[in-house]
């Protein structure tokens, strides 16, 4: 169905009320919103219930309350919107959930402010508020799928697992023309030295560290033994374990990269690195991995270990190539760090640890769906039964917003922990409004560029996020 400006409006102001909701979620759980109540310990203002605050910190409560009446009031005029426009009646059905719980919530805020807020009570408002943000999100997943969607997007089920080569014109002129066989030349020192860097996909290990980083940093609020030493050997066993895996991932795949124009020119696909040197790599990575994990206590060092064998062997062996769920599997791995960085400080898993790497592992399909769009025709030509290629690009366009809504849900459950304050509050907010515009103008624009944005977006939204972790538990 063609887009239209009332449709368009609608998706507008539909989004915008999610990330409202989403905004008063976050903020009423951070401890600076719970202590301003407190000075405002009344309804629907101060004092008498009337009364304006009379101390600074009670303005912030009084402002969430009107924050909130906005918000609901943007949310009626979005469903005003909808039913002018025609939408399904599965997306007005959405919103009318969303409806009914706004008012609950609104109640439940009333009495945490005449009562105060106990656990109990916290955890009922924090769960009513999410399910109002994901039936918001739901009901835009659905207009938008509607509105911007192809019906006839429903490629086959079957992917051929080892499609043709492509021909020498298709690879390009570099195609080959690096292999360090005797037909073309030596490498020389610093090229192969390059090439040894590239095995070890340094893209990946700013964020898998600032993942382990957080994890640290979260951990050193509960417990102590964050030290100097600590993080080094932890950071430092991190990137070796990410170089190692990258090397397997670059030895078993070495043949499929050979078919693909993203990566026909790494090094095994064009023999600068020989199978049996980058083997010795990965494993020398891997023991130094291990021997700096193992330093800091034997239960990171068994989930390092962990992490190599479910990205080289998991994920790239049985994962990848066979099943469409294998991003969604897979962000098994980039969670891991999390989990390492945890116990790394505190010797235990915990359930902080948990809820750090439940937000990673659902970010990974809503960040690499827009990178499977964008690189459809190489995946396919590469066998892999990715998002795109099996379910179609209007289904992965969805499943990303699917995936961004549990994302952000995990990150305000983390919300609620009492050392996380309004800088991860904010954070999270304005990161992801960012991501869900760009993956709403996804849908609309449904170019390379596009999924490129929105891919770029994922990124700052998770680097944004773990570094507010780190300043919110460290610094502020």
């Amino acid at each position: 169905m063609a887009s239209t400006p009332s449709r368009d409006r609608f998706h507008g102001l539909l989004a915008a009320a999610a990330i409202g909701v989403y905004l008063l979620l976050l903020v009423g759980a951070t401890t600076a919103l719970t202590d301003a109540a407190a000075s405002c310990a009344a309804w629907p203002v101060c004092g008498d219930g009337w009364t304006t605050p009379a101390a600074a910190a009670g303005w912030l409560a009084v402002g969430h309350r009107i924050a909130a009446v906005l918000v609901g009031l943007l949310g009626l005029v979005a469903i005003g919107t909808g039913i002018r426009a025609g939408v399904d009646r599965r997306v007005l059905a959405a919103m009318a959930v969303a409806g009914v719980l706004y008012p609950v919530q609104a109640g439940l805020g009333a009495f945490v402010a005449l009562g105060g807020a106990t656990p109990a009570l916290s955890a009922v408002h924090l769960t009513v508020g999410l399910a109002i943000f994901v039936a918001l999100v739901a009901a835009l997943a659905w207009a938008l799928e509607r509105a911007t969607g192809d019906p006839d997007d429903r490629p086959s089920e079957d992917v051929d697992p080892d499609p043709p080569a492509p021909t020498a014109a298709a690879d390009g002129p570099t195609s080959g023309a690096t292999r360090g066989d005797p037909t073309h030349g030596s490498v020389g020192a610093v090229e192969t030295a390059k090439a040894y860097l590239r095995l070890t996909k340094p893209r990946l290990m700013w964020l898998l560290c600032l993942v382990a980083a957080a994890g640290m940093a979260l951990a050193a609020t509960t417990t102590g033994g964050l030290t100097v030493g600590v993080v080094l050997a932890t950071l430092g066993g991190g990137v070796l374990s990410i170089g190692a895996s990258g090397t397997f991932n670059h030895v078993f795949e070495r043949d499929i990269d050979r078919r693909m124009q993203r990566t026909n020119d790494r090094p095994l696909a064009t023999d600068v690195v020989s199978v049996r040197n980058a083997l010795v790599f990965g494993v020398v990575l891997a023991a130094g991995s291990l021997a700096l994990f193992a330093w800091v206590n034997a239960l990171a060092a068994v989930l390092g270990l962990a992490a190599i064998a479910f990205y080289s062997v998991v994920y790239t062996l049985l994962l990848k190539p066979n099943t469409v769920q294998n991003t969604v599997i897979g962000g098994a791995a980039g969670a891991l760090p999390a989990l390492i960085g945890w116990v790394a400080v505190a010797g235990e898993v915990g359930l902080a640890g948990l809820g750090l790497a439940a937000i990673i592992f659902l970010w990974t399909p809503a960040h690499f769906y827009n990178l499977a769009l964008a690189y459809k025709e190489d995946y396919e030509r590469g066998g892999f039964p990715m998002m795109p290629v099996v379910r179609g690009e209007t289904e992965t366009r969805k499943h990303i917003l699917w995936y961004l809504a549990a994302t952000l849900v995990a990150a305000g459950a983390l919300a609620s922990m009492e050392a996380l304050g309004l800088l991860y509050a904010l954070t999270s907010v304005a990161f992801g409004a960012a991501f869900l515009y760009f993956a709403v103008r996804l849908h609309y624009e449904q170019t390379e560029k596009a999924a490129f944005r929105s891919f770029h977006a994922s990124n700052a939204y998770l680097g944004a996020l773990l570094l507010s972790v780190v300043l919110d538990t460290l610094v502020v």
